[in-house]
């Protein structure tokens, strides 16, 4: 992960910020969410919200963020109900009926790219476009299913299997779409986060030119970020945990992780490699070119280092000559201890050895980690 001396929020000219799980959890605000979001704008930081959520057109949603005390309008919401019809007025001729599988948002969205949403297999449309819609029925889905075995070409607007509520969390359009494959022997063409359609309609409507990706979610916000070269900040938030984190392949690491948005506004501590004791017993050749064979990396005060498979951690005392410098600053969110085992443990696993135990002695923020494969 990288580090910064400037506040996240002096970098970059627009957060393209998810909304579940990010900014809100089903009808409850996020806390710190508004007062964050308010604070990077004074700052320079426009927020365009960006979500794979097809629900609610645009002014929908600038009303409910409102509502949540959250600054935004209409022109600063991009939805992937936008980027499934923007794709589908691109190949289809004007007028052309599609069966909307989803809610106002996304007929809307339809509209207004010059197409004729219809809901029934009778209609024989061209094309059916799927979002999530809470308040699907069989019937309807059994009509899309129709229309998707007689030819239509089949778009889904995202293809999140989980959306979380304030209740926990829900099966999101990437479930229903998977009920449709299975009945239809097809799979859709997605649109939404982490496909190029969706920051491509992202970068279109916001005008950015030095984006941040914010979001909550390693397969959509992160990946968009890693396919698109843009830099990313994960929050604890929403869906994803720290061990998901610890465990997660190339395309889902971050550039920077917080615990919610208020690590827009703080700089970031930045990981290093530093030496690691001796392992002879672990070859040379797999070492990613560590002498010794081990992984080790340091962020703040706590080194993380995996020996043997085995990743433990040291500290060194608060405001210690060694420490480096701003690591333990007034703005330090405790999760630098999950930054160094991050750094540590993505190196071994790429070299081929992954972390296998962990030790039982730990840091905040990596309580819950455990060995991806292993124990502990």
């Amino acid at each position: 992960m990288q580090g910064s001396d400037q506040a996240l929020v002096e970098l970059f000219d627009v957060a393209l910020m998810d909304l579940d799980g990010v900014v809100n959890r089903g009808g409850a605000a996020v806390p710190h969410a508004a007062d964050v979001i308010a604070r990077a704008a004074e700052r320079g930081l426009r927020t365009v919200y960006v979500t794979n959520n097809a629900l609610r057109p645009p002014e929908a949603v600038a009303d409910r963020l409102t509502g949540f005390g959250v600054p935004a309008q209409a022109s600063d919401v991009v939805t992937s109900a936008q980027a499934a019809a923007h794709v589908l007025a691109g190949r289809l001729a004007a007028g052309s009926r599609v069966l909307v599988l989803g809610g106002r948002g996304l007929r809307e969205a339809v509209t207004a790219e010059g197409l004729t949403p219809v809901e029934r297999a009778d209609d024989e449309p061209v094309a059916v476009v799927q979002g999530f819609d809470p308040e699907l029925t069989y019937a309807r889905i059994a009509e899309a299913a129709y229309a998707i075995r007689a030819g239509a070409w089949w778009v889904a607007s995202n293809a999140d299997r989980t959306v979380p509520t304030e209740r926990g969390i829900a099966p999101g359009n990437g479930s229903i779409a998977a009920l449709l494959s299975a009945a239809t022997d097809q799979t859709p063409l997605v649109t939404g986060k982490p496909e190029a359609a969706m920051h491509a309609e992202s970068m279109r409507r916001s005008g950015a030119r030095t984006p941040i990706i914010v979001g909550d979610r390693l397969d959509t916000d992160i990946e968009a970020g890693t396919r698109s070269g843009t830099p990313t900040l994960l929050v604890f938030t929403g869906v994803t945990t720290p061990a998901e984190l610890f465990a997660a392949p190339p395309e889902h690491r971050p550039t920077y992780i917080a615990d919610d948005l208020r690590g827009l506004l703080r700089p970031a501590t930045a990981t290093a490699a530093v030496p690691t004791r001796p392992a002879p017993d672990v070859p040379a050749s797999v070492s990613d070119g560590a002498a010794d064979g081990g992984f080790a990396a340091t962020c703040g005060r706590w080194t993380a280092t995996v020996v043997d498979g085995t990743l433990t951690w040291s500290s060194e005392p608060a405001g210690s000559a060694s420490e480096p410098a701003g690591s333990a600053s007034e703005g330090d969110d405790g999760l630098d201890g999950l930054r160094a085992a991050c750094a540590a443990g993505w190196a071994a696993a790429d070299a081929g050895v992954p972390v296998q135990r962990v030790a039982g002695e730990r840091p905040p923020g990596c309580e819950g980690l455990r060995a991806p494969g292993g124990r502990g």
